[in-house]
């Protein structure tokens, strides 16, 4: 299959966006591009109406979820804390 080239022009702020995300992901700028670009013009099939739910709905759902046991929540919690553990902080709050 052939390739072609394309120029882009992105924002500053873009395209270090795209850089961050595609370095955090170890993949190419351009695959995150190419990626992006054929969801983006992916024919959408058709329109899904979804159903409408008031708080009072969402409410009465919340009390059926049934919660987590102690050792579910305890394994849980030992995820979140190893997950946390492994992140790269940034190095400000606009990295």
């Amino acid at each position: 299959m052939k390739n072609a080239a394309l120029t882009l022009r992105l924002s500053v702020d873009l395209a270090k966006s795209l850089g961050r995300f595609a370095r955090a992901r170890g993949i190419p700028r351009s695959q995150v591009v190419r990626e992006a670009v054929a969801r983006y013009l992916a024919p959408s099939g058709p329109a899904v109406q979804l159903p409408v739910m008031t708080a009072s709905m969402l409410a009465a759902r919340w009390k059926e979820i049934p919660g987590l046991t102690p050792d579910e929540l305890s394994e849980f919690h030992d995820d979140i804390t190893a997950g946390r553990k492994k992140m790269r902080l940034p190095a400000t709050a606009w990295e």
